[in-house]
């Protein structure tokens, strides 16, 4: 159900067919969509974001499957957020090794060819292993969304992208991805780390994360920011620490 608001109010929702599930073996995956042809904006996607939705390219989007609740949406108070003592501890040993350069999330051959990297790394066998450079373009920005490219160099060497979107309410983690050879420095744990403190410096009051998928372990990892809130039922649910 679409909770209905001014930006909202006209909005066309399609159903896709069902297709393999991208996280979740022997699983069918089905979306809505709102109407492709209809003229995007930041309001509108601001106003859905808030009810579980997501862009991908230029296409906003929530799961919308039979018989599973699988895609659980995710967001930080980041006002509220206190880090675990491993995150304590991967921020206060490379926060200052760190430094990140904003631009605009267009495309970067640099960029690109560390996405490359980090796609034939951690996901292999995946649909993204075949990204051609329009199909990266395509997937990190659109023609409407205020999307920026987090840059992260390590003693001046880039390691890491952080693709973000800048709402009125918050950023949105489009996508991060990293040099696989520095695994060991935690630099997914860095960078999303790094944009919780980034959304308090811009006066935004959440970090939305899209969707945690409890029986899918490359998902596992968002859960372990808290607390935050979990859309189930159409309902932000506060989930605090449980430790």
């Amino acid at each position: 159900m679409l909770h209905e608001t001014r930006e909202t109010r006209t909005i066309q929702l399609y159903q896709s067919a069902e297709h393999p599930c991208a996280y979740l073996d022997q699983k069918q995956s089905r979306s809505l969509f709102v109407d492709p042809h209809q003229v995007q904006s930041m309001r509108i996607y601001e106003a859905l974001i808030d009810q579980g939705f997501r862009r991908s390219g230029d296409i906003i989007y929530r799961p919308d499957c039979l018989n599973c609740n699988q895609c659980i949406s995710l967001r930080i108070p980041v006002a509220e957020f206190s880090p675990r003592r491993i995150q304590r501890r991967i921020w206060n040993r490379h926060h200052e090794h760190f430094r990140v350069v904003e631009q605009t999330a267009e495309f970067n051959p640099d960029h690109f060819t560390l996405f490359k990297r980090y796609i034939h790394s951690r996901h292999p066998d995946g649909e993204m292993e075949e990204t051609s450079e329009a199909g990266y373009q395509q997937f990190i920005a659109s023609s409407w969304s205020n999307s920026r490219s987090f840059t992260f160099y390590y003693q001046d060497r880039l390691v890491a992208v952080a693709v973000a979107d800048i709402l009125r309410q918050g950023l949105s983690a489009v996508y991060t991805f990293f040099d696989p050879e520095i695994e060991s420095l935690s630099p997914g744990v860095f960078c999303l780390l790094w944009q919780i403190n980034e959304c308090k410096r811009r006066h935004l009051p959440w970090l939305y994360l899209g969707y945690w998928v409890p029986d899918c372990r490359k998902m596992s990892y968002k859960s372990q920011y808290l607390p935050h809130d979990a859309y189930i039922n159409g309902t932000w649910v506060r989930i605090q620490r449980h430790e």
